[in-house]
């Protein structure tokens, strides 16, 4: 009955500085295609998916997160340029870890303490 997910949605404080995140560290795309919904926010594109960065007041708490964002809420994406993704991490100075579980994958968040997972393909 399901075939795929077309987009997941997360919140965010600054569309501009996620976009600049999201941009800067996965390369990600805009979709101009966004209609004004009533409040800010973008679409970034990942194949036929996307992520929806929405800017509305966040009703959970940032801080107490779990260190490792495979113990939390996360999106998992996929990537053949891994070790691209490791060199942008540290070049920004982002904090990650690897995934437990032994598979080539990691971990890591954004401004807004969304749980970001990297799968190497």
């Amino acid at each position: 009955m399901i075939n795929s997910i077309l987009h997941s949605s997360i919140l965010v404080a600054d569309t501009s500085a996620s976009l600049e995140f999201y941009q800067k560290t996965l390369g990600l795309k805009v979709d101009p295609s966004r209609p004004n919904l009533g409040y800010p926010g973008a679409w970034l594109n990942i194949g036929k998916q996307q992520i929806h960065l929405i800017e509305l007041p966040n009703p959970d708490p940032i801080d107490g997160r779990p260190k490792h964002g495979g113990h939390d809420r996360h999106i998992a994406l996929s990537s053949n340029q891994f070790d691209q993704i490791i060199d942008r991490l540290k070049t920004n100075q982002i904090d990650f870890t690897l995934s437990r579980s032994g598979r080539n994958a990691l971990f890591f968040r954004d401004p807004d303490g969304n749980a970001i997972e990297v799968i190497g393909t």
